[in-house]
């Protein structure tokens, strides 16, 4: 990352004496201070809003439990695929959100729908009391201040890996591209 170890010590002091002086750190204590300034150390519920492909892949990512979130519903509208189970939670209608946030508690809501219901999605989570949106639609949807948002937008980040491909010196005739 082009940092100094002068730079990484004065920015763990930011968040507290992790170290000792002419002895370094402590990595075990150093790793669970840090996982706990980042709010590792609580499970997480969350809920995918949309089981297109998207949202089953997100469903069937088997490292979010490891870090503190767990999916523990899934919606869609889609009569073909409601009943089905991806990594044992079943698919739920969209209609049963309401009584399903009231039987459980649920933080995040990821919302994983094409743009046209994104927001009507969004709002009617956040109607529900969810706190924490996770939004893969392409849409920058805004919510009230007592909620915490992450817009997410894929095309953006295929974007910066281009530009960093090309200032590594990857450089392409776009004629080429085009022809395959």
């Amino acid at each position: 990352m082009g940092i100094t170890s002068s730079q990484v010590r004065q920015d763990f002091f930011t968040f507290g004496g992790f170290g000792l002086q002419g002895y370094g750190y402590d990595v075990e204590l150093l790793c669970r201070e840090i996982g706990n300034i980042l709010g590792l150390g609580i499970m997480y519920q969350m809920v995918i809003i949309g089981a297109g492909n998207l949202g089953q892949a997100l469903a069937k990512h088997t490292s979010f439990e490891k870090r503190g979130f767990r999916v523990i519903g899934i919606f869609d509208v889609s009569d073909r695929i409601i009943g089905e189970k991806i990594s044992g939670v079943e698919i739920m209608h969209i209609d049963s959100l309401a009584e399903f946030t009231t039987q459980n508690h649920v933080d995040i809501a990821v919302v994983t729908v094409p743009y046209a219901y994104a927001r009507e999605v969004v709002d009617k989570a956040v109607g529900l009391g969810i706190k924490g949106i996770w939004n893969f639609a392409s849409a920058e949807l805004k919510v009230p201040d007592d909620v915490v948002i992450e817009n997410i937008h894929l095309s953006d980040s295929l974007i910066v890996l281009g530009y960093n491909l090309k200032k590594k010196g990857r450089e392409t005739d776009p004629s080429a591209a085009k022809d395959k």
